[in-house]
C-alpha cells in the first residue's frame, strides 16, 4: 500500500535534526540528491521527535519516537532542532526487502509529507 494520509493532529512534532535534500547512490556510486518520481523535485529528509499529545487509555502520555520523513518540497528556512512543526498533507507508505531467493528480509513503514509549517499558537518554543 502506498500513500496512505494519516491524521497527526494527535502528535507534537519537534525538530531533531534539520531538513536536509534527500541524497541516493547514482549508477557511478557518486551520492545525487534523490528526486520525487512524479514531479521531478528534489526530496529533502527531516528527523523529527514525535510523542502524543494526549494520555492514552493507560492514563499516560506516551514517550515518544524519532522518526524520518521525507519531503516532497524545499521547506525553507526556519527549521532548526528544537524548532516544533506540524506535516502538511502525511501520508505513510510500506515497504519490504527481499533477499536473492525472494524470502522477505525486511518490512516496516516510512512516513513522508509535502512539507513542513510551524506549530500553530501555543506550541513550545526554546527560548533564543
Amino acid at each position: 500500500m502506498q500513500d496512505i494520509p494519516f491524521y497527526s493532529g494527535g502528535y507534537k512534532f519537534m525538530v531533531t535534526e534539520a531538513p536536509v535534500m534527500k541524497m541516493r547512490e547514482g549508477r557511478d556510486g557518486e551520492m545525487v540528491p534523490a528526486v520525487d518520481r512524479r514531479t521531478g523535485e528534489a526530496s529533502f529528509v527531516v528527523m523529527l521527535f514525535a510523542k502524543p499529545r494526549e494520555a492514552g487509555r493507560n492514563g499516560r502520555i506516551g514517550k515518544g519516537e524519532e522518526i524520518k520523513v521525507t519531503l516532497a518540497t524545499d521547506p525553507g528556512e526556519g527549521f532548526d532542532e528544537g524548532t516544533y512543526v506540524e506535516l502538511i498533507d502525511p501520508v505513510l507508505n510500506t515497504y519490504q526487502t527481499t533477499n536473492d531467493e525472494g524470502r522477505i528480509t525486511g518490512s516496516g513503514l516510512w512516513f513522508k509529507a509535502e512539507g513542513l509549517k510551524p506549530a500553530g499558537a501555543g506550541a513550545v518554543r526554546d527560548a533564543a
